[in-house]
């Protein structure tokens, strides 16, 4: 009996390897390995991050302590060039209108975005073709869309000076762009009217995730219409509301594309924000130190968006719908 069982006994298999007593292939160890193969997938992303984002963004704030120009290596000056953008008015104009343009445009984004949500989250008839219309705006290139309202706001031609001198409500077209405080609105507007779709499909998209359970609840106790959103559906949608935000004052605060095409920061400097000034001094400028000191002065007031909204995910009361 007990020779029986020592022949019936399979040997034992030494740590890596097969059953056969080979040596496991490299290919199944790294597959068998869970941290390996996600390193191994990451490597992609990671060099496309480290050649795309983090050798700019290290080139730049290296250029911003030299005095490199355009067609010269520089030399390293320390903080000359921040100390000359302390004292230079047209900069301070410029984080002044950066601030303004995105300020009143998150405002605005956000307040119409969260109506139109709201709309398109009720049973209305094509809601399907509604949702994909208001998707328009955001689709097309900035480009294009900015050159749609540099004709809309042409001194001339304009189609709603047109309107409004036949409605009889003006004698005279709106130079819309030549004024400093009509231009500073017209790229707000612009920029407002490209950034709605973003902000309304994204709290669209957080809306569907509420439970009709809990408006049922909220009307059976007598809630009105105004006190189920106050105290079921904004709780809720709180968080969704931070991340939204967040990207739109990071898209707000960094655009160019709009700015450059509709008024290149014209009219004397009034729409003149950080990153197209930045651009204008480091690139026709010739000033790829000053530039980049400029763009590098942007990033306090991202870290401060992308903070704000962070701590405000962590925070109870935000996720929960409680007072901690």
């Amino acid at each position: 009996m007990q020779a029986a069982d020592v022949a019936n006994r399979k040997p034992e298999t030494p740590m890596g390897t097969t059953v056969t007593g080979a040596p496991r292939s490299i290919g199944d160890r790294i597959g068998n390995s869970r941290n390996l193969m996600g390193l191994i997938f990451m490597l992609p992303a990671a060099a496309f991050l480290i050649c795309f984002l983090t050798y700019p963004l290290g080139l730049g704030v290296w250029l911003g302590f030299t005095d490199t120009r355009i067609g010269r290596s520089g030399v390293f000056i320390g903080l000359e060039n921040y100390a000359y953008l302390w004292d230079d008015k047209v900069f301070w104009l410029s984080v002044f209108n950066t601030i303004l343009y995105t300020t009143v445009a998150s405002v605005l984004k956000f307040a119409l975005g969260l109506w139109l949500a709201l709309i398109l989250n009720e049973n209305l008839p094509f809601k399907s073709f509604f949702r994909a219309i208001v998707l328009l705006p955001w689709v097309v290139p900035t480009v294009l869309s900015a050159l749609a309202f540099w004709w809309i706001y042409d001194a001339q031609f304009s189609i709603v000076s047109w309107s409004l001198m036949k409605m009889g409500l003006i004698d005279h077209p709106i130079n819309f762009l030549g004024d400093p405080f009509n231009a500073r609105a017209s790229v707000i507007a612009a920029n407002v009217w490209r950034g709605i779709p973003f902000v309304a499909i994204s709290l669209l998209a957080g809306l569907q995730t509420i439970s009709p359970s809990l408006q049922e609840a909220a009307s059976l106790d007598g809630a009105t219409s105004w006190q189920r959103f106050r105290h079921v559906t904004f709780p809720m949608l709180t968080p969704i509301i931070a991340v939204v935000m967040t990207f739109s004052v990071l898209f707000t605060f960094t655009d160019f594309q709009l700015i450059y095409v509709l008024t290149r920061g014209g009219p004397v400097n009034a729409t003149h924000l950080m990153a197209t000034l930045s651009f204008q001094r480091g690139i026709p400028g010739g000033q790829l130190g000053e530039g980049a000191a400029i763009a590098v002065a942007m990033i306090p007031f991202l870290l401060a968006a992308i903070l704000f909204s962070f701590f405000g995910l962590q925070r109870r009361r935000w996720q929960q719908g409680g007072d901690e």
